[in-house]
């Protein structure tokens, strides 16, 4: 068992973006009630509460301050990029500035953060991203799918790299989850379809297969883009 390894068995210490609402708050919390201890990353103040939280306001967009506010962090054990939003729009009416922010957000800051803490991690560290199962193309939303695509690339080319390491980089890609995301007015012209199970991922489930990524018994999973869809995509 690797130093990192011992460390997640008694809770090793995560930083995870957008613990302030939705899917990474959903991780935060999970991962605090399995004993790790949580740096949450957000523009806005978290809401998470918990003693071995600890929380880390800057705009993941703006790469030099997010950064600069790394530096007391420390040691980090795994890191989780969960924040993101959308912004919609079908050809003919995309907004350059909507795909140039998501892309500052999805992929920047994955790049920023991961290029600024995985030389920090021990052997045995671990790296989730966020990313979503619209990767694949859907109408409407062809800026947003662009960044989401993208981690697929970041997260194969770092595992390649990070491997002897024993470092895994991994992707989960959930389908519509029930967040505020999901009923955000900016995106009424491509509301989400319900899953052929009659219902939206739930962000819990998304946290439990992180929690799983990040613990031991994960150590041979690395590369992979992980489908979260409620049979969406069958």
């Amino acid at each position: 068992m690797t130093a990192a390894d011992h460390n997640r068995r008694s809770g090793g210490h995560a930083v995870v973006t957008g613990t302030s609402s939705g899917i990474g708050r959903a991780i935060a919390e999970r991962l605090l009630a399995g004993g790790w201890r949580v740096t949450g990353i957000d523009r806005a103040m978290s809401a998470v509460s918990h003693e071995h939280f600890q929380g880390l306001q800057a705009d993941l967009a703006e790469s030099h301050a997010l950064l600069a506010g790394l530096v007391e962090v420390g040691a980090v054990t795994a890191l989780v990029h969960a924040a993101g939003y959308m912004r919609v729009g079908r050809l003919g009416e995309l907004a350059p500035d909507n795909g140039e922010g998501m892309w500052r957000v999805h992929v920047g800051a994955a790049e920023a953060l991961a290029n600024a803490l995985a030389p920090r991690m021990d052997e045995g560290g671990r790296i989730v991203l966020i990313g979503s199962r619209t990767a694949n193309g859907a109408a409407g939303r062809s800026q947003y799918a662009a960044t989401k695509a993208a981690l697929t690339g970041l997260a194969r080319s770092w595992a390649i790299e990070l491997a002897p390491r024993r470092i895994t980089v991994n992707v989960i890609a959930p389908a519509a989850t029930d967040t505020p995301f999901l009923r955000d007015p900016s995106r009424a012209g491509t509301a989400p379809v319900l899953p052929p199970m009659g219902r939206f991922v739930d962000p819990t489930e998304v946290a439990a297969l992180t929690a799983f990524l990040l613990s031991p018994e994960a150590a041979a999973i690395t590369g992979q883009t992980i489908t979260i869809c409620a049979g969406a995509s069958l």
